[in-house]
């Protein structure tokens, strides 16, 4: 099977509206769990779902670029946080939605029983490469609460892009709604940097849901795909950088074929 069979799979699937996917799975704190695989894998995953697959569906469209720009400090914390597994882990992003110009500026943290909690704060489309006043004591207001005190805001850098494609799936089998996310035409690059590396070939599937296994999970697992510990921020410094370490990542990096291109 080709990418474009991979196309035509989700083309196949009813729409869902933004409305209705936010009433039905919102899931600002929730599990994710992430999985790496071949484009043409997806198919085949999709006919053994349990239960219905809807597509996030937007004026027709139903795929939707997206930018991020991370923060870091200049040790990288989050990064070497992240890649160690440490509880009061983090993550600042910027996320462009660059069919709308839509903009946030996004804090990830750990919650418990290894839930994600995502805060968010609308964003101007023109300060989406920078950490303002108004966004720095929005990040350090999030940190305070989550008992994450030993970070110097202030300090914060962009430290990466990332450019990629995302489909955004409603699922309603399983013993609870969840919803999925699949990206394709991964692009990481440094900021400051002439080169981007690519990642062809490849997709990140991500299920956002409860503790318990979704339907898709559970597809993926009967297809013989288990979770990865991906991270789009951590593999792509790692990427990009030789002089620092794989950490938790080094398995995700090893069969990841990449390439170079212009930015």
């Amino acid at each position: 099977m080709t990418a474009r069979t991979t196309s035509r799979t989700l083309e196949a699937l009813p729409a869902v509206s933004l409305e209705r996917l936010l009433q039905a799975a919102a899931l600002q704190t929730r599990v994710d769990r992430k999985y790496v695989l071949d484009e043409a894998e997806l198919p085949e995953v999709l006919r053994h779902l349990d239960g219905a697959a809807e597509v996030l569906s937007i004026d027709g469209r139903r795929q939707f670029a997206y930018r991020s720009t991370y923060f870091d400090t200049p040790e990288l914390d989050a990064f070497h946080r992240a890649g160690r597994g440490r509880r009061r882990r983090f993550k600042v992003r910027t996320r462009v939605y660059r069919h709308s110009g839509e903009t946030w500026l996004e804090v990830k943290t750990r919650g418990p029983r290894r839930t994600t909690v995502k805060d968010r704060l609308p964003y101007d489309l023109g300060d989406a490469g920078r950490l303002t006043a108004a966004g720095r004591d929005f990040v350090a207001a999030i940190l305070a609460s989550h008992l994450i005190d030993d970070v110097d805001v202030a300090g914060l850098v962009p430290s990466l892009h990332t450019a990629y494609d995302r489909t955004t799936l409603l699922l309603t089998g399983g013993p609870a709604v969840s919803r999925a996310t699949i990206d394709t035409g991964l692009a990481w690059r440094r900021p400051g940097s002439k080169l981007s590396i690519t990642v062809p070939g490849r997709l990140i599937v991500e299920t956002k849901g409860g503790s318990s296994p979704a339907a898709l999970d559970r597809a993926l697992w009967r297809a013989g795909t288990r979770p990865s510990r991906v991270s789009k921020y951590g593999a792509g410094l790692a990427a990009l950088d030789e002089e620092l370490p794989d950490l938790k990542w080094h398995r995700v990096l090893a069969h990841l074929p990449t390439a170079q291109r212009p930015a």
